[in-house]
Order: C-alpha cells, then structure tokens, then sequence
C-alpha cells in the first residue's frame, strides 16, 4: 500500500511537473508571437507584404533563435538615420521577438573602419556583426578574415537560420558585395548615392533663363557636362549674385584638410571626370581610383605602370574642384569639412551643388526650411551627375555607398550566426520598405517599386525617380581593384590637402599620391598575406606614360585607361531639362 501510494504520488508529481512545463513553454511560444503581432501591427507598417505573410517571416525568426535564446550580440554601424533607426527600434524589435539581445553600436566611420581593423589584425572579436561599407570587399576578399556569406547560408548551421524570405534577388545592391571569387561577402543594408542637386525654382525663373541664354546661348537646365556645371556656377555667383534679397552662389563643396577630404575623391570623382576605364560597376582594367588590375591582381596605380591615379583625367578632375571650391562656393566652404557642409545648402543661397549625397534628403525635406515649399514639396530636385570630358559611354558615373552586413571568422559560431539573424531581420521585407521611408537609403527593388514610394515620391526630389530609372546603375561602391581599403584611402586626403592649399601642383600631389599607393601595394606583395586569395598584388614594372598611351591607343577598345591630356577639355556646355530627363528614363525602361 505504501509503495503504491508513493507510485501514485510520483505519478501525481511527474504528470503535474509536465503540465505545468508544457504551460510554460506555451506561455513563453505566445510571448514571442505576442510581440512579433505588437509590432507587425504597429511599428512595421507600411510593408510590401501582406499581413499574413508578414507574421508567417517573422514566426520563421521566432523558430529559428531558438537555440540562441537569452544570449547576448553586439553589433555596429556607423552613425546614420537608418542605423539609429535599427538601433533605437529594430534592436528592441528583435529581442522581443527573438528573445536574444542585441546591442547595436553606432559609431562614427571612420571610427568602426580602425575596430575593424584592429580585429582583423589581431583575430579577437570586438563586435559579432559589422555594418561596415562596400568599399572594403577587394580587403575582405584578399585578406581572407570575413565569412563568404555564400558559404555560411551553404553549410549545415548557417542553412538553418537563414530566412528562406531572404531573396537575394531582391537587392539592388548585391553586385557591389561579391568578389572575384563570385561569393556574396556582405548583405547590404542601406544605400545611398552621389548626385547632382539643384534648385528647381531658381532654374525654371523665366528671368534667369532669358539672361543664362542671352550670355552662353543655350538653355539653363540640368547639366549633362562638366562644361555647362562650370557655366551655371559662374552665372549665379557672379552675374545673378542675389536673389530675394540674399547672396547667392553657384556651387558647394568642402575643402578642410581632414580624413573626410579623401572621401571626396575617393567617392568616384574621378570617374565623373572620366579617369579609368570602362565596365560597370567598375571599370576594367582600370578602375576609379585608378589602379589598374590585370586578372583580378592589383598591378600599379602611377600611369607609368598602367594606372591612371595621377593621369590627365585625374589632374583635370582634381583641378576643377579647386578651382569651383575657390571660385564659386561660399569662401567658408574651404575651411568646412563633410559633416559641416552637408546642411548649408539647405539654407537656401546655394543654386546647385555637383557632388552630394541622397543620405541628406531626410535632413533636406524638414518642413519650415527655405529649400521647402509650404505644400511639403521641395524647391530643389538631384538629378545624374553631368559627365567631364573625358567621359565615355559605358563608364560608371558616380558613387554609391553599400553598408553592408560583414561576419568575420574570428567571431565564435554561435554569436556570428545569432548576429546573421539580426542582420537579415533589418533587412527584411517585413521591416525594409519602413526603414527605407525612415532612413531613405533603399536597398530592395519591391520597396522601390511599392506604392508607398510612389505616393512619397513628389516629396523627396527625384530620389524614387532615380532609384526606378535604368541610369542607376552607373552609380556604384569602390570596387574589387583596391587591395587594402583602409590603408589606401587615408592616404588621399592628405595628397588631396597639398593641391588645395597650393602647396603642390594638382599633377604634384598625385604623383605623390600614386607613388604612396604603388609602394603600399608593393608591401602587400611582398608580405604574401593576401597570396591565399589568388588575387594578391603583382605590380608591374615601371616604364613610361607614354609606353601605356600607346599600349591603350592600340588595344581596340580592350581598355582607355590612361587616356592623353585633351587638346580641350571645355567642350560647349550642354543641359537637358528636368522633365525630358525624366521622360528619357521611362521610355528607358520600356
């Protein structure tokens, strides 16, 4: 009787034990799905899917954390609206749902560039997840300390917890993030581009129109060169001088020796201008930067290896923005460096300005500003970049910046998979089209085609208009040419600064600058570490400009790159307006 009653009483303990274990793994699988309905119906709205379909991706997120439930992940980006945006709520979001907490970083780049580097160098993991940008997939590739993301989806722990809502294909920017190699090494998180902006009030002023024709015989429109940029600059500041009571100027730029400085030019100003060679996203052999690539190895810069760093391209397009940053600009805008001038035009006495990012179209539409009509509308509107002359068909024409998702080898599994999790919730398409209306940095075609971006479209200047046209894909990151990103691109600004103060020729300071990234690549060489991706630096051996002339001249069109100095390189100006361009890109398109 006494075994038997104990038997029963165990029986008893057991059966309520599992009841009571069954409620609270229940309880815990409704507090997840809780959340994710809480912020499906609140915060994720607008989405391109619909609401079933929208709880269906995130209970797959749900499911998939499971095994990474209660643990701790940092992650970091640089500091920009979309990343303050995923910081401040797309975090919160995913640990409600997922039950693993994120802290999500925001630094300044160039401060996350040396914490990557320091991880790199030393194999310790500071973050398990980097937003870092693009532009450092050649450094990714080469040195071998990032994760293939292709390989990670590939194999059997990664395959488990990636989204089969992913959809790569969906991503504009994904040529960007894959190396030579054909992997994907980053997902890309936000994009922006480089364009040329102008005030659409001041260039449809029938007075200013009659005058700027009167003077250039032509129509004053959206320049399509370099020419027509420099003739529209000089009208303004020096013939219109004022308008509406206020002094008023052509162009802006920036100018202050700074690290933001080498941004300047490294974001594809040479490509405007017409330095490299063909081949989109990057031109091949010879890319923006100038270095040229012979079978995916990095082989010289200086023209006398075949580059085109310090070839007559370069030198026009590095003259010109001196003389535009002297001539034309604010005289503060020499002493300003990148964050100081972005807002300047937004207080209404600049009339166009060739070298600005879309990332500042949040801060550009702000109601009350004079650059805003009191409907909501803009008075201005960012067109394509125009084109120097030496400027080919075919070539890219101006930058875009990818943050992109980077996971190295060095962080431990589980924390490196937890944190591919988070980097797919933010850019899901269950969160993507809200961010993008947040941050305006658009990654994914569905978003740019939703209809929520139509209807804001008249509100953000021809930002949609662009991200929907065919011209969008001569905009793009520095490519796979640049062995060693960090390293070679704070060595611009520097050289940079010596042109702009005087101190040097524009032609000085890149043979300088060529010389120092020649000698880098060489070190590069020499060490052997990158000898792992097949695709180290093998320099060429020094001869003559005039040898890779010639060598150019006759490859039939196999490369341009260096090209000689022109006989003129102030050809007619030529605009377009506004509306025709716009009608050139859907008949594009169709």
């Amino acid at each position: 009787m006494f075994n038997k009653k104990n038997k029963l009483r165990h029986s008893v303990t057991v059966a309520t034990m599992v009841m009571l274990s069954g409620l609270s793994v229940s309880a815990w699988a409704d507090q997840y799905e809780d959340a994710a309905k809480k912020w499906a119906d609140s915060e994720f709205k607008p989405s391109t899917l619909s609401d079933a379909d929208k709880l269906k991706e995130l209970e797959w997120f749900i499911k998939a954390a499971e095994p990474f439930r209660g643990m701790d992940i940092k992650v970091v980006s640089e500091t920009l609206t979309t990343h303050e945006y995923e910081s401040k709520t797309l975090a919160k979001a995913f640990t409600e749902i997922t039950g693993i907490k994120v802290t999500h970083d925001l630094l300044q780049e160039g401060d996350v560039i040396e914490k990557l580097q320091t991880a790199m160098q030393s194999n310790q993991s500071i973050y398990d997840g980097w937003v870092n940008d693009s532009d450092l997939i050649g450094t990714h590739f080469r040195y071998g300390k990032a994760m293939s993301l292709t390989d990670l989806m590939a194999s059997p722990e990664g395959a488990k917890v990636t989204s089969p809502t992913l959809d790569l294909k969906d991503f504009i920017g994904t040529s960007f993030t894959t190396a030579p190699d054909g992997k994907l090494y980053q997902l890309p998180d936000q994009q922006f581009a480089n364009l040329y902006w102008f005030r659409a009030d001041w260039f449809d002023r029938p007075d200013l129109k009659e005058k700027f024709k009167a003077k250039y015989g032509y129509e004053l429109g959206v320049p399509v060169n370099w020419s027509a940029y420099e003739d529209i600059a000089k009208f303004f500041s020096e013939d219109v001088k004022e308008l509406d009571g206020k002094k008023v100027y052509g162009h802006m730029d920036y100018g202050k020796k700074d690290p933001s400085l080498g941004w300047r030019f490294t974001d594809a100003w040479f490509s405007m201008a017409g330095s490299g060679d063909k081949g989109l996203p990057n031109g091949l052999p010879v890319d923006e930067w100038g270095i040229r690539v012979e079978a995916c190895h990095p082989v010289g810069s200086s023209i006398t290896r075949g580059g085109d760093t310090n070839g007559p391209a370069a030198v026009y397009a590095t003259q010109k923005y001196i003389d535009w940053l002297k001539a034309y600009a604010p005289p503060e805008a020499a002493g300003m460096t990148f964050s100081e001038s972005g807002p300047v035009p937004s207080q209404g006495n600049v009339a166009q300005q060739i070298f600005w990012y879309t990332a500042f179209t949040a801060d550009m539409t702000k109601p009350g500003l004079p650059v805003m009509n009191a409907d909501g509308t803009p008075k201005w509107r960012m067109a394509p970049s125009p084109k120097g002359p030496y400027w080919k068909e075919g070539m890219k024409l101006g930058y875009q910046d990818v943050g992109s998702w980077t996971f190295l080898k060095s962080t431990e599994e589980k924390k490196r998979l937890a944190a591919w999790l988070y980097a797919q919730f933010v850019t899901s398409k269950s969160v993507s089209l809200k961010k993008t209306i947040v941050g305006l940095t658009p990654i994914r075609e569905s978003d740019i085609n939703s209809k929520e971006m139509t209807a804001l479209a008249p509100k953000l200047g021809g930002l949609v208009e662009f991200y929907r046209s065919p011209a969008r894909v001569q905009w793009s990151p520095t490519g796979t040419n640049v062995p060693d990103y960090p390293k070679l691109a704070q060595l611009w600004w520097s050289h940079v600064a010596e042109a702009v103060t005087g101190e040097k020729t524009a032609q000085a300071a890149l043979d300088g600058l060529a010389k120092d990234q020649d000698a880098i690549m060489t070190r590069i060489e020499r060490s052997k570490v990158q000898e792992p991706s097949g695709c180290a630096p093998k320099m060429n051996p020094e001869t003559s400009a005039e040898e890779w002339y010639t060598k150019a001249e006759k490859s039939n069109g196999a490369f341009l790159a260096p090209q000689r100095k022109l006989a003129n390189e102030k050809p007619k100006g030529e605009t377009i307006a506004y509306s025709d361009l716009l009608k050139s890109w859907e008949a594009a398109k169709k």
